[in-house]
């Protein structure tokens, strides 16, 4: 009996022991968007979301305004297609054919035959968007790049 109430006790004092630790949680500061996200869409931007989010646009895009905050920020200043000519300037990089489709909404969603960087729809992708480092990947077969922002480097 003294055995088993000594156990009870060690026991209890190794799970409150355990508990005792302090985690510091690192937050981070809140997401500053620049002065052109408070501007509507465009028509070309809205037709990127309806490609990528078919009937759900409104429900998950539309109707949430943090989220069209942040899809305003990916569209206007977080992605940059970039060429680079000069072979010494490039870095090795994943290709675009590497990262999956975002078709979550879309099951049909296809890439393009071709690249064109005026109608590149960065969010048809899924992109690590919520990164805390720059990400750059290359067009397959092209001298252009795409260089995506961390969500926070305007902080």
């Amino acid at each position: 009996m003294k055995t088993l109430f000594l156990n009870i006790v060690f026991c209890s004092f190794l799970c409150a022991q355990s508990q005792n630790f302090e985690i510091k949680k690192q937050f981070k500061q809140p997401i500053s968007f620049n002065a052109n996200t408070s501007s509507a869409f465009t028509p070309q931007e809205l037709k990127m979301l309806e490609d990528v989010y078919g009937s759900f646009l409104k429900l998950e895009i539309l109707d949430r305004p943090t989220r069209v905050l942040a899809m305003k920020e990916i569209f206007r200043n977080r992605v940059v297609v970039r060429k680079i000519s000069d072979p010494n300037s490039q870095k090795p990089c994943p290709f675009l054919s590497q990262v999956p489709l975002f078709d979550s909404f879309v099951s049909g969603l296809t890439r393009e035959a071709s690249f064109e960087v005026s109608t590149f729809n960065p969010v048809k992708y899924d992109f690590e968007f919520h990164s805390d480092k720059n990400q750059i990947f290359r067009v397959d077969n092209t001298d252009y790049f795409i260089i995506i922002k961390p969500q926070h480097y305007n902080n």
